[in-house]
């Protein structure tokens, strides 16, 4: 089967506006959808993390910027009707489980309310026919099941992060069959998670903690070696969000809920992840359990993405192998004084030749 990717003529000159753009995840939406010839605008609070990814890569430049949050409804739809785009996607979030539990209202704030108050500036901007709405591969009710998550198993969320993005599919649910019609903006929500790539620097990740750990030679404690995740590099799943807008635009009964998880063989455990970094970094990045009580996090969890497989024609291009090779080769670029930006657009290419 040939698999779908994103299509330069559909995004050529499209007005976008993506939201959380000074984010990681942002920052290589942002850069993509440039690299297409959309037209992107980009809503976002300043950048999350120092160093940061979107002014590492000088993205302002490229991609004008409105400073503001989602959880100011006024601001938002001041910025979604002056740009007037086709095309939204909703990225801006708070993306941490355990800060989540150090701020839970903020968490709900931002994830939920920040959600309900970008459906509601789509539904006042008749320009708007296409809305993403990324969400996370824990909104499902925790069964520790050894088989993938479906879109229609039973939301859930046993931390303040999982129940507000859960919560956040229920707006969006209910807003798509309250307000929107197939002649109206068409909605869908994203599922992806355990996300990594080059210009991640978020606080209590994996990734970045192990890349920290080596540059201060110290050894990173590692909470649960064990549990499964579905490992993918973040240009996995941003080729899905851009390949189900695309779809969207004219095929209305795919609005709905979508999993855009790894091939099974890259549901591993967070150890074989820290090893495997560790053999491709090589001397400086060390890890050991950390032993001490925190609060409960899934020990499985996986995604079956044969929904998107089998109607958007999507896959994950690259493996976690690919995947973490990328990171070390990004980080290891950026050390040695190669410019950010055209590391980016090195991998954007390299990813593009994969899928091909």
């Amino acid at each position: 089967m040939e698999l779908a990717t994103p299509d330069p003529a559909f995004w050529r000159g499209r007005r976008v506006l993506l939201t959380g753009h000074t984010g990681f995840k942002g920052a290589w939406l942002a850069l993509w959808l440039h690299r297409l010839e959309a037209d992107v605008i980009g809503f976002s609070r300043k950048a999350p993390t120092s160093p940061s990814l979107f002014e590492l890569a000088r993205l302002s430049e490229l991609v004008p910027t409105i400073l503001g949050d989602v959880q100011d409804l006024g601001a938002l739809q001041a910025a979604i009707s002056d740009a007037a785009p086709e095309v939204v996607f909703h990225l801006a979030a708070q993306p941490l489980v355990r800060q989540s539990y150090a701020d839970p209202v903020g968490t709900f704030s931002s994830n939920a309310m920040g959600t309900l108050h970008m459906l509601e500036a789509v539904r006042q901007t008749p320009s708007v026919r296409v809305l993403v709405c990324v969400t996370t591969d824990k909104v499902y009710e925790n069964r520790e099941w050894e088989w993938g998550y479906r879109e229609r198993d039973r939301l859930g969320g046993a931390d303040p992060y999982a129940s507000s993005k859960a919560c956040a599919e229920l707006i969006v649910a209910c807003y798509r069959q309250s307000f929107f019609s197939p002649d109206s903006a068409r909605v869908a929500t994203a599922r992806a998670g355990n996300v990594i790539g080059g210009g991640d620097w978020a606080a209590d990740r994996l990734i970045p903690d192990l890349l920290r750990g080596a540059e201060r030679r110290e050894a990173v404690e590692i909470r649960s070696p064990e549990a499964l995740r579905p490992w993918q590099h973040v240009l996995n799943p941003l080729s899905g969000y851009l390949v189900l807008a695309q779809r969207l635009r004219d095929e209305p009964s795919l609005a709905g809920a979508w999993n855009f998880g790894p091939d099974e063989a890259d549901v591993q455990p967070v150890r074989v992840v820290a090893d495997r970094l560790a053999e491709l970094w090589g001397e400086g990045l060390r890890w050991r359990t950390d032993a001490r009580d925190h609060p409960h996090e899934t020990a499985v969890l996986k995604l079956d993405s044969s929904r998107a497989q089998g109607h958007l024609r999507w896959r994950a291009h690259w493996g976690l192998e690919q995947a973490l090779c990328s990171i070390v080769e990004f980080e290891r670029g950026r050390a040695g004084g190669t410019d950010t930006r055209e590391l980016m657009i090195g991998q954007l290419r390299s990813f593009a030749a994969a899928g091909t």
